[in-house]
């Protein structure tokens, strides 16, 4: 697990100690450490270690694929809000985008309104402006539904009943999203009292959506999600969607929009860096979740484990790994939603199984590499030129202070 430790190392010292060199070489520096790993699973360790690196390409692919069609079919969508927005129109809007996030998934509300938010804010623009829509919309905000984050979605895949989350979690969805909307209100009403706006750069348009038909290529990418057979037939109807959309869509909306390649690029090189030097942890998870957890685990011993190592891993298959071992030390295993929702109903697993669901969405957004949008988000701000924190910046300035709270506020409510 070296590479994969020297690779955060790398993601949270080189952009503050050598900003010019980390951003000319990343690329480097995740592929080496990446191959790293690989040759020792291929090179070293037995032939059945193979199957991980086939697997982790997989999934890798079909995150890329996803990341990147839902980015190019967002990119050419342009929702122009009008004049600049005010502290209440603000809350209103990561409100909307927390709602969305649940019909479209994280992924999607983020790719989809980080655009029409910069501007909107352009004037008086802060770190905590993105690094709330991170909180809100990236993450804390899909956790009402299976469709709002990819771990919900795979415990919907091995059982569990589609409403579950909705009318379990709900609870904890409304604190979450009601303490970080307080917060981030307190914040941009004092920065709008003080903040003397720079007058705007040119004439404001009225309120206007161009590029409406992108919707379709949008919900044949989500569609495609339910499509996991014959392989890469999913992977091809969002690369197709994505051709489509860029095809369709006229330069001047793409314009509008400041819409480049690079953010794209930038997450797809770290992520390959990440997938493949993560696999002896997520190996090590999957292997020693079930002894770690012990025969009858506590809901706060859920929350907090699962959730530090969703916080730094791929939280779906920290999540997978969690609820199989959930099961297990029951002796139950993962099937049909009717009997899962028999084996909830009678016992404490309920109670597990929510904390489960809640930290692998809440402590997503922990990090940049707590959720796939997180870093997509930040590298489309600072294409912006939005002044963001580094990785050890985004822990130390709004993590502790902000989320902290919060997840040691949901457990002493609802899991202590």
């Amino acid at each position: 697990m070296l590479p994969f430790g020297l690779l955060l190392a790398a993601m949270a010292l080189g952009p503050v100690l050598l900003p010019q060199w980390w951003q000319k070489h990343y690329g480097e520096v995740a592929s080496a450490l990446g191959a790293v790993t690989v040759g020792c699973y291929l090179l070293i360790l037995p032939s059945a270690a193979a199957q991980t690196v086939v697997r982790t390409g997989y999934v890798y692919l079909g995150f890329i694929a996803m990341m990147g069609s839902l980015f190019v079919v967002s990119g050419g969508i342009h929702l122009n809000l009008g004049e600049e927005t005010t502290p209440a129109a603000n809350v209103a809007f990561l409100l909307a985008g927390a709602l969305l996030a649940n019909l479209v998934g994280t992924v999607g509300a983020s790719l989809l309104l980080i655009r029409p938010w910069l501007r909107c804010n352009e004037q008086r623009l802060r770190a905590y402006h993105v690094i709330f829509f991170i909180f809100i919309i990236s993450n804390v905000g899909g956790c009402l539904t299976p469709f709002g984050n990819p771990p919900l979605f795979l415990g919907c895949l091995m059982g569990v009943p589609l409403w579950w989350v909705t009318e379990h979690c709900w609870p904890m969805w409304l604190c979450g999203v009601g303490f970080l909307l307080a917060v981030f209100y307190s914040l941009d009403r004092r920065n709008a009292r003080c903040a003397a706006a720079p007058p705007p750069s040119g004439p404001r348009q009225p309120w206007r959506v161009e590029g409406m038909w992108n919707l379709v290529f949008l919900a044949v990418i989500l569609g495609a999600v339910f499509v996991p057979r014959p392989l890469f037939l999913r992977e091809g109807l969002m690369l197709a969607a994505a051709a489509a959309s860029w095809f369709t869509t006229g330069k001047a909306v793409h314009q509008a929009n400041h819409f480049d390649f690079h953010p794209i690029r930038e997450v797809a090189v770290l992520f390959l860096g990440i997938f493949a030097t993560m696999m002896p942890a997520l190996d090590w998870l999957q292997t020693n979740a079930r002894m770690a957890l012990g025969a009858d685990p506590s809901p706060a011993l859920v929350y907090w484990s699962s959730g530090a190592l969703s916080s730094l891993l791929d939280n779906a298959p920290a999540y997978l790994s969690f609820l199989g071992a959930l099961f297990g030390a029951q002796g139950q295993g993962l099937g049909h939603p009717a009997e899962m929702k028999q084996i909830l109903d009678a016992g404490h697993l309920g109670q597990s199984l929510a904390a489960l669901s809640v930290a692998a969405v809440f402590f997503g957004g922990c990090s940049y590499i707590g959720n796939g949008p997180n870093l997509m988000v930040k590298a489309i701000a600072e294409r912006r030129q939005a002044a963001l924190p580094g990785f050890l910046g985004y822990i130390f300035k709004w993590t502790l202070p902000v989320m902290l709270p919060l997840l040691i506020g949901i457990w002493l409510i609802f899991f202590r």
